[in-house]
């Protein structure tokens, strides 16, 4: 397609404005993790280390984020093992209710946060309290779940659709068995996918606030929620600003993998 000069001087005016937009917020948190104010003064008057010497001597931050990366791992490995056989049922077989099933599966990272954590809410309550029981880490857990789910789901079945079947239909008339044609040929296609999935499922769960919000108990606090509640209490609000940097730089391998493995290279150099 033709572009004009001044279409491509325009288009490439829009996306600086849009990476703009994006990126230079997180600078700023950058820049500000190294500020020896307390305050968010601008611009810094100096450069400085030493809230990052006093990031770990925070009240709460190590806790906060050992219950997020549990949180992300059980949820991670729920999603796995839910994305993954759903989308097999979904592209491999035919049965009534299929698009339905499909819709549903979709459907909440489609809604509104707040929507699922009231709605969550809700149940829990409704079937816990006559137990007497409280909301727990576990029902975090349940919740990041049922949105992880279609992350590894839509990258599964996008990957499925684009093998076919003809690789596992070769694998069973040479005589191999189901687990036999998964474990040698279904399984190292769809690995990358596999991976990334749990990547970007794993972030997503990590981030997530407004779910979690209705959804912990009071013994309960994950880093978001550690973020969100120290961000305005004066002498905890540089430390938010190095922890923020530290997820940023911690964030960017994950991503960067994520996208090169839902990258559709070929099958040559998936076994």
């Amino acid at each position: 397609m033709y572009l004009s000069r001044k279409a491509k001087w325009a288009l490439g005016a829009l996306c600086a404005i849009t990476l703009g937009f994006i990126y230079v917020p997180l600078l700023v948190v950058a820049i500000n993790s190294l500020n020896p104010s307390r305050t968010f003064s601008w611009p810094p008057t100096s450069l400085s280390l030493h809230w990052w010497g006093q990031v770990f001597n925070s009240q709460g931050v190590l806790s906060a984020v050992w219950t997020s990366v549990k949180v992300g791992i059980a949820a991670t490995v729920i999603a796995l093992i839910m994305g993954t056989c759903i989308a097999f049922a979904i592209s491999r077989y035919n049965f009534f209710g299929k698009n339905a099933l499909s819709l549903v599966v979709v459907f909440p990272i489609a809604l509104p946060g707040i929507v699922t954590g009231i709605a969550l809410n809700t149940t829990f309550h409704t079937f816990l309290d006559p137990l007497g029981k409280n909301l727990a880490l576990w029902t975090v857990v349940v919740g990041h779940a049922t949105f992880c789910i279609v992350v590894v789901y839509n990258n599964i079945l996008a990957r499925l659709r684009r093998l076919g079947r003809n690789f596992e239909e070769a694998s069973s008339d040479l005589g191999a068995s189901a687990i036999q044609t998964f474990r040698y040929v279904t399984f190292p296609l769809i690995r990358s996918s596999l991976i990334a999935g749990a990547l970007l499922a794993f972030a997503l769960s990590f981030d997530e606030i407004v779910v979690t919000t209705f959804t912990a108990g009071p013994a309960v606090e994950t880093l978001p929620q550690w973020i969100f509640n120290n961000l305005f209490r004066p002498n905890q609000a540089p430390i938010v600003n190095v922890v923020a940097t530290i997820l940023i730089l911690a964030f960017i391998l994950p991503v960067w993998l994520s996208q090169k493995l839902s990258q559709d290279s070929g099958l040559g150099g998936r076994f």
